[in-house]
């Protein structure tokens, strides 16, 4: 490693923050010009406004800025096109950190090869977003188990219903995580302090403290038909796509509540619509589509027991620090010549 690090920040980020990456270490040089970076239109708006542009003179000198690097912050222009670009343009290139949590399908995306990818690192934010995605998961089971789709819906109509409809204790109800990584552990947590007895899946299966049972995936359904909601952190990858299919859904408790804070292509849509229609699911709430933006035309966007989430629960006015600081420590690390957390596996892309 060199005697100074250079780090380039690729993507907006505030200046406050930019100086707290040049205090990790006196040997870090910081390269930050914004304005080379589009304006965010909100926090964390990694990608900036999409009408920014730059003119050729810019253009040139942000990727030369990139090029002198030995270090990202966020993939150049927030794309697998410009991870592709710098990654052939930059010999000395060792570390990016993505903004995303999963940023597997970026990499993915990119099309570099095995050869390429060993070159490098890429980290990914995983774990900045755990708290927000487990408090609307569990939005999603209070909205399902006290039926607040049928008391909005009532309300809009003005309906005062004559007779009285119970809603469903989640205290002693039981909770399945599909991925126990750190936003199902968050979750699992959350639900436990619900009075929920939580259980779930994991890649490599391990007792894990407050868990009641962990299985793998092929284990899913066993764990589904004493389940009263579920909730999907899994990412998108080749060994996950398409999991909740209809013989899983028919696993299903009837009534059960679904929750996907993982990623769209994990569900079968089709096979979901199906369930909600014959109440094996009583209600989904859904943060993520196999297609984004969900288009115009899908169903679910008028389901009267479905709530539509723009990819936006990870989502809080403190992403940008939290990632920030997720890197300072990464940075320090890495200075330090350790293991870098939360690398993406250029195999499963993960």
């Amino acid at each position: 490693m060199t005697l100074t690090t250079t780090v380039a920040v690729a993507v907006p980020l505030e200046a406050e923050l930019v100086d707290r990456i040049r205090a990790v270490d006196p040997s870090i040089t910081v390269l930050y010009d914004p304005e080379l970076l589009p304006p965010e239109r909100f926090p964390a708006d990694h990608s900036g406004d999409p009408g920014f542009k730059r003119t050729p003179e810019q253009e040139e000198r942000y990727w030369a800025m990139l090029n002198q690097a030995q270090v990202l912050y966020g993939l150049p222009n927030e794309s697998p096109a410009g991870l592709a670009r710098i990654a052939r343009e930059n010999p000395q290139l060792q570390w990016v950190h993505a903004m995303a949590a999963g940023a597997g399908g970026a990499v993915k995306a990119s099309g570099l090869d095995q050869e390429t990818l060993q070159k490098f690192k890429v980290t990914t934010s995983a774990g900045v977003h755990a708290l927000p995605l487990a408090e609307f998961a569990a939005l999603g089971i209070l909205n399902g188990f006290k039926r607040s789709a049928e008391l909005a819906q009532d309300q809009s109509a003005k309906v005062w219903p004559e007779l009285r409809t119970p809603t469903r204790l989640v205290n002693g109800s039981t909770l399945v995580v599909t991925g126990l990584g750190e936003i199902g552990l968050e979750t699992a947590r959350i639900a436990r302090a619900l009075g929920m007895k939580v259980s779930g899946t994991k890649r490599s299966v391990e007792t894990i403290e407050g868990i009641e049972q962990v299985a793998g995936n092929d284990g899913l359904a066993g764990l589904l038909s004493s389940a009263d909601a579920v909730v999907n952190t899994l990412p998108g990858t080749e060994f996950t796509e398409g999991l909740f299919n209809r013989e899983v859904f028919a696993a299903m408790k009837p009534g059960t509540v679904f929750v996907n804070v993982g990623r769209g292509t994990v569900v079968e849509e089709a096979a979901l619509l199906e369930a909600l229609d014959n109440g094996q699911v009583s209600y989904a709430c859904l943060d993520v589509f196999a297609v984004e933006p969900l288009p115009q035309d899908s169903p679910l966007w008028n389901h009267p027991k479905v709530m539509v989430s723009p990819h936006t629960s990870a989502l809080s006015a403190a992403e940008n620090r939290l990632i920030a600081e997720r890197f300072c420590g990464n940075l320090r690390t890495f200075l330090d010549g350790g293991d870098l957390p939360h690398l993406v596996d250029t195999v499963h892309f993960y």
